[in-house]
């Protein structure tokens, strides 16, 4: 486990030390959201019925912002041959890297969530479910975007690439973190919801180090 935690704490300090790739995205997902209302209108009904969706697709869209440079640096700088060279299994390595992703980027925005879900207006009863939902769909967003991100390296206009991979995957868990702060809302049984986020996360652990893995392989070849 030392290499993996080695990866670890690296990727961390890189993070903290290059702390405006997290500033873009955590600013970026609160400027959307809080324009929003300028858009459609200050109505607070309307604002409040419309809230799960509009955190959630600018959550998406945030967390897209960083996934192309989860491997693109070790691409470009060597690092990426000697993580296949390591004798820790790639796909735990790849885990790990996700896990620090996570932690800089995910985290962050479950923070913000609640704050920009008072400010649309979201009805109390909503703020638990949005948490709950997003604490287990944020992960399974950054292990999807690695298998994109992986897929794309060493590729021109990479960031669109990975767009065009990456968002059609990201649907369900779309759609069930929406239902699940609405039946929290409403006042119905979110423990469906939540039990189907859990199953696309451990599907997602369990499938997206294997298929990032591979690709790393074949981008190193």
């Amino acid at each position: 486990m030392s290499p993996l935690l080695a990866i670890l704490r690296r990727d961390l300090r890189l993070a903290l030390r290059h702390g405006a790739d997290t500033l873009v995205v955590v600013m970026f997902f609160i400027l959307t959201v809080a324009l929003f209302p300028f858009g459609i209108g200050p109505e607070p009904q309307f604002l409040a019925l419309v809230a799960p969706g509009v955190i959630w697709v600018m959550a998406l869209l945030a967390a897209l912002l960083s996934t192309e440079r989860l491997f693109q640096t070790d691409y470009e700088d060597g690092g990426l041959d000697l993580i296949l060279l390591s004798p820790a299994p790639l796909e735990l390595i790849v885990l790990a890297k996700c896990a620090a992703h996570w932690l800089t980027t995910g985290v962050p925005l479950i923070l913000a969530a609640p704050i920009l879900a008072l400010l649309l207006g979201l009805p109390a009863p909503g703020f638990g479910g949005l948490v709950l939902a997003m604490a287990l769909g944020t992960p399974t967003l950054t292990l999807v975007g690695a298998i994109g991100a992986s897929l794309v390296l060493g590729a021109r206009r990479g960031g669109v690439l990975v767009s065009l991979l990456v968002l059609p995957l990201y649907i369900p868990v779309l759609i069930f973190g929406v239902a699940a702060v609405n039946g929290a809302v409403d006042g119905a049984k979110t423990g469906p919801y939540l039990m189907i986020l859990g199953g696309l996360l451990l599907m997602a652990l369990v499938l997206a180090p294997w298929a990032s893995g591979a690709a790393l392989r074949q981008a190193a070849e």
